[in-house]
């Protein structure tokens, strides 16, 4: 049956997609000078969001183990990047705050354990990760998304708290929970202007290209044993200064104001900078009628719909981590729903659950759940893939992908209300050769554009590659028959959106 739903969708909604491949043969026919044509837009890339999450706590994803040398960690994360872009995708989300600790250098927080096995140790040699995965990121053409947690402040994972934890240094704004967990309290003044200090810091020193929160808001009740989270003082404080809402609605008020003012600061200092949110996946049981399960409204006092509703974000990720004939928990039914809460007209991108196996039921589900997405949010399709490591555990996964619904390159849908200035266009060279054009072009202004798109016809079909920061050359080659006679080249700015094309006619 989800393979016959495959078929249909794949007909319906499918997106047909051109394959390009190049070869190294050198053999030198002429050089010419093309003429520059004006721009009439015949071919456009596909846009789709394609990103899978890197996760350090427990180093579940990347480093495989605390206390690997600079030279190890450096060649894992390179092993996911080249493997993200050799499957096309086109993102990365990136845990960088783990445990209120930083797989950066920061002054607000102390070295990531999950990094070095000993907090607020560095790297040894020394290098910042976060600067290393940018570049390598950006090389390859791929976006990356700091993810953060803004709560936790300790995962039983990394052991005993240690001295250089933020625990000791603001011991006014945290809570033990039962199982080990330390959370900082989300009601206090102390907490917010934290954790917002340290998300700023990230967006003001990196050429980062979004900020991300998952679902851990107010934790979930197994971190503490069943209990109710342990805010007696700041709850007292609230009600002794004539607070009036009850303790549901104040905690939720209090995320609120987080989210709100975040979206706000990220925008005034770097607007191209996306804000993207991946809650729980059920905003509360009931909603729609079919669905059970979990109250994340009322059991992590995120009020997700709010924030959807009113835009706060840029992209939204629910993570519907289920399957599509689940009923209780349906993706499709679920991912519906969302986009009927899509008030803004905001990125929609779901996050899957690639870790059930790789069996060829769990490839079709995958599939087809990225097919539904396409036909659910046709003008700005994606998805986020929990998580990189199955991608790479079980071939079929990826071969399935890139065999299928990732064939060809994508580019990352373009935000509208993030728009800004357009570029220039580049300035290209050609020379032609007896198999292939060898194409050149000037690097795009830098922070403004770190990928170029070069489209190329052959006889009447187009065919398009997308080049990351490090490429300013390319070959493209002739088929057997016929000759490329139209290459167009365009810079993809921050938000999304091309520079004017350089077009020329061979």
């Amino acid at each position: 049956m989800l393979k016959k739903l495959r078929y249909l969708l794949l007909t319906s909604f499918g997106v047909v997609f051109l394959f390009s491949c190049s070869s190294l043969m050198m053999k030198e026919k002429s050089s010419s000078q093309p003429e520059v044509l004006q721009h009439l837009s015949e071919y456009e890339a596909p846009q789709e969001f394609r990103a899978a999450w890197v996760a350090s706590v427990a180093n579940i994803n990347w480093p495989s183990k605390p206390g690997l040398s600079t030279e190890q960690q450096q060649k894992e994360a390179i092993v996911l990047l080249d493997f993200l872009k050799n499957n096309n995708f086109n993102a990365v989300v990136f845990q960088v705050r783990p445990q209120a600790d930083a797989l950066y250098k920061s002054n607000l927080e102390p070295w990531s354990y999950f990094l070095t096995g000993v907090q607020g140790q560095a790297p040894n040699p020394y290098y910042d990760p976060l600067d290393f995965w940018i570049k390598e990121a950006h090389d390859r053409g791929i976006e990356l998304h700091v993810w953060l947690n803004p709560y936790r402040a300790h995962h039983t994972s990394a052991g005993s708290v240690e001295s250089a934890s933020i625990i000791h240094k603001m011991p006014e704004s945290v809570v033990k929970l039962k199982e080990g967990y330390w959370w900082f309290d989300p009601a206090k003044k102390s907490t917010q202007d934290h954790s917002a200090a340290v998300v700023m810091d990230l967006v003001k020193r990196y050429d980062i290209d979004g900020v991300h929160f998952d679902d851990y808001f107010y934790p979930y009740e197994s971190y503490h044993g069943g209990a109710d989270f342990p805010d007696d003082d700041s709850w007292a404080s609230y009600q002794k200064d004539g607070g009036k809402l009850s303790r549901g609605d104040w905690r939720r008020g209090s995320v609120n104001q987080f989210i709100e003012r975040l979206y706000t600061e990220i925008k005034v200092e770097k607007k191209h900078v996306k804000f993207g949110l991946s809650p729980f996946g059920i905003w509360r049981p009931g909603y729609p009628s079919s669905i059970a399960g979990m109250d994340q409204y009322d059991k992590l006092y995120a009020d997700a719909r709010l924030w959807l509703n009113k835009g706060w974000i840029d992209y939204f990720a629910p993570q519907l981590y289920w399957p599509i004939a689940q009923i209780p928990q349906s993706f499709p039914v679920l991912l519906s729903w969302w986009e009927g809460e899509n008030h803004q007209k905001r990125h929609l991108w779901p996050g899957l659950n690639v870790g059930r196996g790789g069996d060829e039921r769990n490839v079709d589900e995958i599939l087809n759940q990225i097919m539904i997405t396409r036909a659910t949010t046709p003008k700005s399709p994606g998805a986020i893939h929990w998580s990189i490591s199955p991608l790479l555990k079980y071939p079929k996964l990826p071969s399935g992908l890139v065999e299928g619904p990732y064939k060809v390159q994508a580019l990352v849908p373009s935000s509208l209300w993030l728009k800004e200035t357009r570029l220039s266009k580049p300035d290209i060279n050609v020379k032609e050769l007896a198999d292939r054009v060898q194409l050149a072009w000037n690097v795009a202004p830098e922070h403004k554009s770190f990928k170029t798109v070069v489209y190329y016809r052959t006889g009447k079909v187009w065919k398009h590659r997308v080049f990351g920061k490090k490429y300013s050359v390319a070959e493209l080659m002739n088929d057997a028959k016929e000759r490329i006679n139209r290459i167009e080249v365009a810079y993809i700015d921050r938000a999304g959106f091309e520079s004017e094309r350089a077009i020329l006619h061979l």
